[in-house]
């Protein structure tokens, strides 16, 4: 290590070429200048002293003139800032240096001063003797030498702390990188000898060795499951971007479901808004037709009323006395020819088509007036009216059920396990319901011309909605069959309903057979599920045989009459009992059509039980034995189901047809002793009908009547 030159600790020149001299300000004019003293440690350029103070700290080094440019930053704001009106001192430069140097933890210093400590040695000691010898010359030495001398050492000094410089830039950067390779979280300290240790045998450290060999597996191991995991996420995230790569444009199944959630709120939000208005017209309707059917009903029960009493005023009269005239009040004689009125009409009108064999009594008499035709026509008309109005502002994608069904139906092409998942099957028919309602406004299952539900459109929307899902391959797990049945029955059974509890006329043939009709489409030909229970075919059901056991009770009424009054059948007593008599034997007949659709037990009780052997029989058995008692008869038998006789191994008839059998037996006994002995052959077909057998033989055989025995076809 060079050994610091010799110097004299006299002031320089302002013009020296010193670095440190250059940057001090000359002295201002009439100020003297301060000359270091030679002992100084803190003012001017490094001398003796200054080596020795740099020599008593080892852990401050001076530091290169470009690092540390953000410590000195932050020390000079701790340090009071000269005033810019004080000129420079001599010192300064020496203050300045002090700021290069760099400030570094005890720890730190430490391990600068031991690092720096063996290196500099020699030249430190060289430094204080070095010290030592400047201040001997700088007493002996006359001022004359120092001059001469002056240029030589200025150039020896510089050259000295340059070198010393560079070391300790030296010194810094080693301990940089020692620091960098101890991860910057270690500190190198001074050992401490004053602490005594544990003594450490092989054993102990070898199980420490072992524990930290354990801590490091399991590390790894765990390390080793985090990596698989994250293979196998590469994997997955690889699979699912190939996948979605592969796959249909997910923009565009996106644009899809946006569009149909945005359809399927409009739609709904229109429905809601036109439910009101179709409730409004439904009810318009409804009401116009039960006025009618109230009209007609309450009109028959008067005419029924007044007719029965004058007949009875005029058997009173006929017992009483045989003159005079029945005095009639202007009410019932108005009736009376209101009634006599109509039934003129009906009978030109059945002589011009042809029909001549119909029986008085099986007309539903259900004609209005003109007048109350055409209010009735125009009532309907301006209902009509309304119901082309519900939807004339709506587009027919959210009114046409073709339009609404295309919609789902490119769902189901598209996306079918979103669509499944997704239960529209269930909520097709609530959509569909208010707009099939606008549909039935004008349907009338009472009328014989009333559309079919086969041909309603609909109904055909829905079947191929339905046939559509054929080819799908959730066919056979498909709920989409379901969607007919379950409008049919959230829809068209409650609206039959209504019509069978306040519309329909249990007495109209007409009526009853466009009804029996439906719902035998209904019932029948689209039930809901197999072994399911519909709770509103159910209510139907139930409606139908209420409605029916009311007609029995209301409308059936069979007078009965002394001989005298019914023995001329031109006479009005037995014209009125001929009628009510066919009257109850068409509702007899009504009751029965329902077979198929009603239970036997339910229809047995109902038309043998309340009607045919309370009105029917009664009836029969105050009759003269003759043809006319036969061709009732054999109407009686002609209404009941050929089923309910197709499985009887007893030889014997149902139990509630008893009384009808018994009543048989008396007639054609009667007849075989009388003028019309030919008609106990139809009375013994009407017993074989109905498989009364035994009977039948046994009458054969009490009345040798051994050419009949043919007609008896044994098992």
């Amino acid at each position: 290590m060079a050994h610091r030159p010799k110097r004299t600790f006299r002031q320089r020149a302002a013009n020296s070429s010193d670095s440190d001299g250059a940057e001090e300000s000359p002295a201002e004019p009439g100020v003297p200048r301060e000359v270091a003293a030679p002992g100084s440690a803190e003012e001017g350029p490094p001398s003796g002293g200054g080596r020795a103070r740099v020599a008593g700290r080892p852990h401050r080094v001076r530091g290169p003139r470009g690092r540390g440019r953000v410590w000195a930053s932050s020390r000079r704001a701790k340090e009071a800032a000269p005033r810019a009106d004080e000129p420079p001192r001599q010192g300064d430069a020496g203050k300045k240096g002090e700021s290069r140097v760099l400030d570094v933890s005890t720890d730190e210093e430490d391990e600068i001063h031991h690092s720096s400590e063996s290196k500099d040695d020699q030249g430190l000691s060289s430094d204080s003797s070095s010290s030592l010898g400047e201040k001997e010359l700088s007493s002996t030495v006359s001022r004359n030498e120092e001059t001469s001398e002056e240029s030589q050492e200025d150039e020896k000094q510089d050259i000295w702390e340059r070198q010393q410089m560079r070391k300790a830039v030296k010194i810094i950067e080693e301990r940089d990188i020692d620091l960098s390779r101890g991860s910057g979280s270690s500190k190198v300290k001074k050992f401490d000898t004053s602490i005594s240790f544990t003594p450490v045998n092989l054993e102990i450290i070898k199980k420490q060795l072992n524990t930290r060999l354990t801590l490091l597996q399991e590390t790894h191991r765990s390390h080793l499951r985090e990596y698989e995991k994250y293979v196998q996420d590469v994997k997955s995230s690889k699979s699912t971007i190939q996948n979605l790569e592969s796959s249909s444009n997910q923009v565009l199944n996106c644009k899809f479901y946006k569009s149909m959630k945005i359809y399927v709120e409009n739609l709904i939000d229109c429905l809601n808004e036109k439910i009101i208005n179709i409730q409004e017209i439904e009810s318009s309707m409804h009401a116009l037709l039960l006025k009618q059917a109230m009209t007609f009903m309450k009109r028959r029960q008067d005419e029924l009323k007044h007719e029965s009493t004058y007949l009875q005023q005029l058997s009173r009269k006929d017992e009483t006395s045989t003159s005079g005239n029945l005095a009639v009040d202007e009410k019932t004689q108005w009736i009376l020819e209101e009634i006599e009125s109509r039934r003129t009409k009906r009978r030109q009108a059945r002589m011009l088509s042809g029909n001549c064999n119909h029986q008085e009594g099986t007309s539903s008499d259900d004609e209005l007036p003109s007048a109350e035709m055409i209010d009735f026509q125009k009532s309907q008309g301006d209902i009509l009216q309304k119901q082309k109005k519900v939807f004339e502002d709506v587009h027919d994608d959210f009114c046409n059920i073709q339009n609404i069904l295309l919609k789902f139906q490119q769902w189901r092409e598209k996306f079918p396990d979103s669509y499944y998942e997704a239960f529209i099957s269930l909520c097709i028919p609530k959509l569909l319901n208010p707009l099939v309602r606008v549909q039935l406004i004008d349907w009338n299952p009472l009328k014989l011309d009333s559309t079919g539900l086969k041909e309603m459109p609909w109904f055909k929307s829905v079947e191929e909605f339905m046939d559509s899902s054929v080819e799908d391959s959730k066919k056979e797990s498909s709920s989409d069959k379901k969607i007919l049945s379950t409008v049919i029955n959230k829809t068209i059974i409650p609206r039959l309903t209504d019509f069978v509890e306040f519309l329909w006329d249990p007495l109209s043939t007409s009526q009853t057979t466009s009804l029996i009709t439906h719902c035998r489409v209904i019932l029948e030909e689209h039930s809901i599920c197999e072994n399911e229970v519909s709770k509103s075919k159910q209510d139907l059901l139930k409606s139908i045989v209420s409605r029916m056991k009311k007609a029995v009770e209301d409308d059936v009424f069979i007078p009965l009459y002394p001989k005298s009054a019914v023995e001329n059948k031109t006479s009005p007593h037995s014209k009125f009992q001929e009628r009510q008599f066919w009257s109850g034997l068409k509702l007899f007949h009504n009751i029965l059509l329902w077979n198929g659709l009603l239970t036997d037990d339910t229809l047995q009780e109902l038309g043998l039980g309340k009607l045919l052997n309370r009105y029917l029989i009664i009836a029969l058995l105050n009759a003269t034995p003759g043809p006319d008692v036969v061709k009732k008869c054999n109407q009686v038998a002609a209404c009941l189901p050929e089923k309910w006789f197709e499985n009887s191994a007893t030889r014997t008839s149902i139990p509630q047809l008893e009384n009808f059998i018994q009543f048989l037996l008396q007639s054609a006994q009667k007849l075989s002793r009388s003028e019309f002995r030919d008609k106990v052959e139809e009375i013994i077909l009407i017993l074989v009908k109905i498989k009364a057998l035994n009977q039948a033989e046994s009458f054969i055989g009490e009345h040798h009547l051994d050419h009949l025995k043919s007609l008896i076809k044994k098992d």
